[in-house]
């Protein structure tokens, strides 16, 4: 006889809620249904918008190279339809199973060409749903939408990485949902371009199957590209850049904008979803929370904008997200990386190396990061795992540059150890 579990859960997960995440549950409970999702568009539907993209395969003529590093990355891979080669978890019992009480559980299924979650109530099936569109790249873990009818509906099983296990979707408790939608606004962090053919206001939306620019490409900063690659390809002697957007010519501020679109905490739209462009400015499209925050009180997933402005690096120059982080390539994990373009203005040249590097040795000119940067706690990545009385919380890399005493004694500890 199974214990009785108990589960508490607020997962939101590494690009898996940017910026405000999924809407508040709708609890009707009815059959789901157990059809493929369909593909075409519905008659007379505007795509107009959706034309005015080449896709991202469409670079690599021209870009092979940043291309095939691009799609790499977590941010290509943070929204993606759903197949056999992309679900990471078991599907095979018992690794496949998650028990929301002793006598209900889900169980993530192969079925035919579909993978499905399914609900079984003393033993018996109940509901299911198939896994249609995977939601984050799997760096922090995995959840699922199925299409209800024009709706995306999020699945109540999510594969969370760090455990490598099963567990309850984002904000799920202990109740087995499959009725809660999926918002543009989720989507415009997790997606190029989702077309809404629902009217503006209207809740749950609805959306085109077909008209989708799947994960984070090459358009979602350089613009919809369809009359660039157009014009290069009846005009291949042509050199010069023509009707797409070069992110390295925008100003701090607008550089800026275009990552907090997602990096920077929950924003308020104030116009639709996905007509924000590369360039734009965010206060016309959203209105910013501007409360003053310590760094202590944000979260250190989600609102890496907000970390990362109250640093004293950030504020005594001129970086950008871009000063770190190349958008074209996969670089998880590179401390050593990230440590040399901290040294392009912490160096002994300028007066600023760092002042523990007698007693760091070697080790100070291959990773700063885990002494300025440490892996943090997330308020916001907890989950009860069953038998466990004390959360387990996902950790994540602070972007508030500073010095942290006891991550430094930590790290001084761990080398000498070596």
């Amino acid at each position: 006889m199974l214990r009785r579990y108990r589960y508490s859960l607020a997962i939101v997960l590494g690009l898996l809620l940017c910026a405000g995440g999924f809407v508040t549950c709708v609890n009707n409970q009815q059959k789901e249904p157990t059809t493929q999702p369909k593909e075409a568009n519905a008659a007379g539907m505007d795509t107009s918008r959706f034309a005015q993209f080449a896709g991202s395969a469409s670079c690599a003529n021209c870009h092979h190279d940043i291309y095939q590093n691009h799609i790499k990355t977590a941010h290509y891979l943070t929204t993606r339809r759903s197949d056999a080669n992309n679900i990471p978890g078991a599907v095979e019992p018992p690794q496949n199973r998650f028990y929301f009480n002793p006598g209900v559980y889900l169980a993530v299924e192969r079925r035919d060409s579909l993978t499905w979650q399914v609900e079984y109530a003393n033993g018996v099936e109940k509901t299911r749903a198939p896994l249609n569109i995977t939601v984050g790249s799997g760096k922090r873990g995995e959840t699922f939408l199925y299409w209800y009818r024009d709706k995306l509906l999020q699945l109540p099983l999510t594969y969370f990485t760090e455990l490598h296990q099963w567990t309850n979707s984002p904000g799920f408790s202990n109740r087995v949902i499959f009725r809660r939608p999926a918002t543009s606004r989720c989507l415009e962090c997790h997606s190029t371009y989702f077309h809404v053919t629902s009217a503006a206001g209207v809740e749950p939306e609805d959306f085109s199957h077909s008209d989708i620019v799947y994960g984070v490409d090459c358009e979602k900063c350089h613009g919809p590209a369809a009359r660039h690659v157009a014009w290069h390809q009846q005009n291949p002697d042509d050199k010069t850049a023509h009707f797409i957007i070069d992110p390295k010519n925008f100003s701090r501020a607008r550089s800026l904008d275009l990552c907090r679109l997602c990096h920077g905490g929950r924003l308020a739209k104030s116009k639709p979803s996905f007509h924000f462009q590369a360039g734009d400015r965010l206060a016309d499209f959203f209105t910013l929370d501007t409360t003053a925050k310590s760094a202590a009180e944000l979260d250190v997933h989600g609102n890496q904008y907000g970390k990362l402005a109250a640093s004293k690096c950030f504020q005594s120059s001129q970086m950008t997200c871009l000063s770190c982080h190349s958008p074209h390539e996969n670089e998880t994990g590179k401390k050593a990386l990230f440590s040399q373009r901290c040294m392009n203005c912490h160096n002994e040249q300028h007066g600023s190396f760092c002042k523990a590097k007698d007693r760091v040795g070697a080790a100070i000119r291959t990773n700063c990061i885990d002494c300025h940067m440490p892996e943090e706690r997330s308020r916001s990545i907890v989950v009860l795992l069953q038998g466990q009385d004390i959360p387990t919380a996902a950790t994540m890399r602070s972007h508030f540059i500073s010095i942290y005493p006891d991550a430094t004694k930590a790290f001084l500890n761990k080398t000498r150890q070596k």
